[in-house]
């Protein structure tokens, strides 16, 4: 299925529930200036307010086009009001193009829709790694010393994203963001069955259990 992620500095009329239509899926995250990148599985867009509470729209769009993560992300300016100097200024710091808000889904959606959606997910081409463990994206396969660990889809996907943030606790509310999982809203718990899975999965291949639990925090993914 074709994937498109879009991060979302504000609120959105309408929700931030996925889109799904033929082998198409947009999932929306909520994502704030200061807080990690949510799991990115396709291509990548960008909504960012003109003004957020840490920083401006301007210098969050500088940023995001300097981290490699996402500098070639489909960025779009939200303009408080039509105005002309601010949609100059919009793309010349690196926006792709501008709405004037408040966003709606409906104007989200005629937005990327319009777009081209032909453009490989370049989140798709890659590897992650810590020691002997392999996360092979584009395979959606994990290996451990060359053999391939047996994951259900969200165990893998949560075994990427702690990969990609070594040493960092995260909240049971904070990797069900992550993975685009919070709406419509699941039990905290069921972070704790893909932990258990996960943990299984990776102890049964032999590489131990690099998932540590912070009492009263959430998890955290100790580098192998």
């Amino acid at each position: 299925m074709r994937r498109i992620d879009i991060l979302l500095t504000g609120e959105v009329e309408g929700g931030f529930a996925p889109f799904r239509h033929a082998d198409l899926e947009l999932v929306l995250h909520r994502w704030s200036e200061t807080s990690q990148l949510p799991l990115i599985e396709g291509s990548l867009w960008a909504f960012v307010e003109w003004v957020l509470p840490q920083m401006s729209g301007l210098e969050l769009c500088r940023r995001l086009r300097c981290d490699p993560r996402t500098a070639s992300a489909h960025i779009t300016i939200i303009l408080d009001e039509d105005d002309q100097e601010d949609r100059k200024r919009a793309l010349r710091t690196g926006a792709d193009d501008y709405i004037v808000g408040p966003l709606t889904r409906n104007a989200l959606l005629d937005r990327v829709l319009s777009g081209n959606l032909s453009e490989p997910a370049e989140a798709n081409g890659r590897r992650v790694a810590s020691g002997d463990l392999i996360i092979d994206i584009p395979a959606f396969q994990a290996r451990w010393r060359g053999k391939a660990i047996a994951l259900m889809p969200n165990e893998f996907r949560l075994l990427r994203y702690f990969v990609e943030h070594p040493g960092r606790v995260f909240t049971r509310a904070q990797l069900i963001t992550a993975l685009g999982k919070q709406e419509p809203a699941i039990d905290e718990r069921t972070v704790d069955v893909w932990i258990g899975r996960l943990r299984r999965a990776l102890k049964g291949s032999g590489a131990g259990n690099p998932l540590r639990t912070v009492r009263s925090l959430g998890y955290v993914f100790d580098e192998l």
